[in-house]
Order: C-alpha cells, then structure tokens, then sequence
C-alpha cells in the first residue's frame, strides 16, 4: 500500500490542497485532504513535496515515437510505451495511419498478444487509432494517395472494440461513410471525423449518423469560413470532442485561442507525433513516406506537415501559455476529456476510489516530476525523487 501526501490533486471539480491518497493494488483507494486521510500503519508514504498530482496523461493520436513508426512496424508499440512515462503519458492509442489491410491485422494481433515479457513496462493502450484510409484525397496530407480507398461496412467488419480497434478517423463526406459510420458505432468503435472537405451539413450528417470526434481541428480540413462554415465549424459549434496540436506549428496561437473560448470543455490536446519525437532533426519514416524534421516540424518534401514532433506535456505547457487557462483546466484536456471519448470514465481519468493509479505529478506550470502507472513509479525526473518508496511515517 502507497501513501501520497504532500499534493494538491487536480480534480473535476478544482483543487484539492493538502491532500492524500491511497493506492493499493495498482489502484486508488481513497482520496482526502491529508487531515482526513492519515498514513495508515502498513502504508509507504511518497511525498508530493508541494507538487500537484494529475491523472495520467492519454493521448489519443501518437503515430510513434524514439525513432520507431507504428504503421512501418506495428512490433515497436511495446518499445514506445516503454518511454512514454517521461512525458506524463501513462495510456494512448498507437495510431496506424493509410495502410495496407495486412497492416492493420499485424497492428491487432500486436495489442492481443500484449507486452513481450522482455519489453519494461510502461503506457498501456487502450486499442489502435486508425487515421484512414477512407479520406478525401483532396485532404490526404501526409497519407499515401494509392492506398485511400472508399469506406464501406464490409471493409471494417474486423475493426471492433474486441479486436482491438479504439477510434477510426474518416472523412464524413464521402460515398458510403455514414453507414460506416453507424456500423463502426455498432462494433464498439468511437468515429472521428477527418482528413476531409466536408461542408457544415455533411458534418452534421456525420454527427448525427455517430461521430463523437474531430480529428487535429484545422488540420486537413479547409479554413473555417463565415458562409461556409465547413468541418472546423461544425466543430467549434458542438459539443463533439475536437483534437488539437498545440505545437504552435499546426495551429496559430489565435485560432488556438478561439479553440479553447469555445470548447474548452470539449477540447482534446493531442501530439499527432511521429517517430522522430525524442530524437534528433534528420530523415525519419511515417508510413511509407520520408520526412524531414526540425527542432520543431516534420514535413514531407513538398511541405505538408506530417505529424509533429511535439510532447504531450509540452502541449499542456503550451495551452497554458497560448490561452491563460489554470493547469486544472489544461490537464483536464488530457484525461478526463480523452477518457470520456473512450468511455474509460471509471477506469482513468480522474483521481477518485476504484480508478487504476495512473499518476503524474506536476509541478506549477505543467512540468513532469514523476509518473506512476498502476501503483509502479515508471519516471522521476530528478535525484531527489530516486528513493521513490522512502518511508516518511
């Protein structure tokens, strides 16, 4: 049994200052101020050392990470989440994007057999994210052109929420979409909509057929427009749960800015990155593409973004600084919300009894400190936080 004290907890409902919380058997078992909550006689205390804690961090989109890509090689899940902690990232979807049906299996059969016994622990995923192939080639982005086909039910009989599969992005406009769109829904699937030219009624078509999410807001998607309002503004005037990359790259700060007025209860920061995240500028693969990256982007040759190199904790830094919301605000964005979209309410998310103990702690401005998933530290930052099970009773 675990005694965390020595924290401000971030909640749904605000702050908790000076509180405490138990964790036994990789879950939490009870949440209180401190002087409600005293270290039980069997229990190993950590302290926050004045620090906030957060739940985990869960991000809806990572094609890769570490020099590893997802779609080139659906194996190397395992090895990135492994990694992931030092982020405050403790669960994620792997993201495939437009490939070859025999990818996706691969990528299936991966999560089934779960962790390689070789492999340390790290984030869990909660199934895959499958970004295409049913796009608009007119909004294909960084996605191979040959490989987009049209949706269709018969084409997504194996993508179920038992076989592994979480969310599928598509683009709500094209032929055969919607029923799609109602047969992924009826296979446990959460549906995005993406990588398309919808205008406002077609998306609202798709909202009404099941889509509960938007994928990267304005990104691949045309500019919001005062008469045609299009996806982005179908988006931003509901109360579908809306990715965004706060890298400062994809989105300007004012459009992030408008985001956030507008959807802050509904706003999702993800990173949409790709293998390069964690490593060096110099030529990386997504998919089958070549990329180029920078200190702060990944391109393809001709300029098309593709992914991004961002950090999910620095997205959380960054909505801070872009929006002026609390850090209570903008972590929320990262696991209550995501955790709503996947139905995982009970399981992650919050800090509340029965959840699993999948635990960041922050310091003011969003800085990871320490990450724990379910019950186990994975991350300290710094050498006063080695001795994490330091009895202080």
């Amino acid at each position: 049994m675990l005694y965390l004290h020595d924290i401000t907890i971030i909640t749904p409902a605000g702050l908790l200052s000076d509180g405490a919380v138990l964790v036994a058997e990789g879950r939490i078992t009870a949440v209180d101020k401190a002087a409600n909550l005293p270290c039980p006689e069997a229990a190993r205390a950590i302290s926050g050392e004045g620090l906030f804690l957060a739940p985990g961090f869960i991000d809806l989109q990572l094609n890769g990470a570490f020099g590893r890509d997802f779609t080139s090689d659906p194996r190397t899940i395992w090895q990135v989440a492994a990694q992931l902690s030092a982020h405050g990232v403790t669960s994620f979807l792997p993201t495939i994007i437009t490939s070859p049906p025999a990818t996706i299996r691969q990528a299936q059969a991966v999560l089934t057999a779960g962790r390689p016994s070789d492999t340390k622990r790290g984030a869990r995923p909660w199934g895959l994210h499958l970004e295409g192939p049913f796009f608009n080639p007119a909004k294909k982005g960084a996605h191979q052109p040959d490989l987009l086909r049209l949706p269709s039910p018969t084409a997504v009989v194996e993508w179920t929420a038992t076989n592994q599969v979480a969310l599928v992005t598509l683009a709500p406009e094209l032929p055969g979409a919607l029923e799609t769109i109602r047969a992924l829904r009826r296979q446990g699937v959460q549906v995005s909509a993406g990588h398309s030219l919808a205008t406002y009624a077609e998306a609202q078509a798709g909202f009404e057929a099941g889509i509960a999410y938007g994928t990267h807001l304005f990104n691949a998607m045309p500019p919001l427009g005062h008469r045609e309002p299009g996806l982005a503004g179908a988006l931003l005037s509901s109360q579908t749960i809306t990715g965004i990359i706060a890298d400062g790259v994809h989105v300007h700060p004012a459009m992030l800015k408008l985001a956030w007025q507008l959807k802050k209860h509904d706003l999702n920061l993800v990173t949409d990155a790709m293998a390069a995240l964690g490593c060096p500028p110099g030529q990386y693969q997504l998919g089958g593409l070549a990329v180029t990256v920078t200190e702060t982007s990944a391109r393809l040759a001709d300029g098309t973004l593709a992914g991004s190199v961002l950090r999910l904790d620095t997205a959380v830094q960054n909505l801070i600084t872009l929006t002026n919301c609390t850090l209570a605000e903008a972590v929320m964005t990262v696991t209550h919300t995501p955790a709503r979209l996947l139905g995982l309410e009970k399981k992650v998310g919050q800090i509340a009894p029965g959840y699993l103990a999948d635990l960041v702690w922050l310091t003011a401005v969003g800085q990871v400190q320490r990450t724990m998933v379910a019950g186990e530290v994975l991350y300290e930052s710094a050498e006063r936080y080695r001795e994490v099970l330091r009895d202080e009773r």
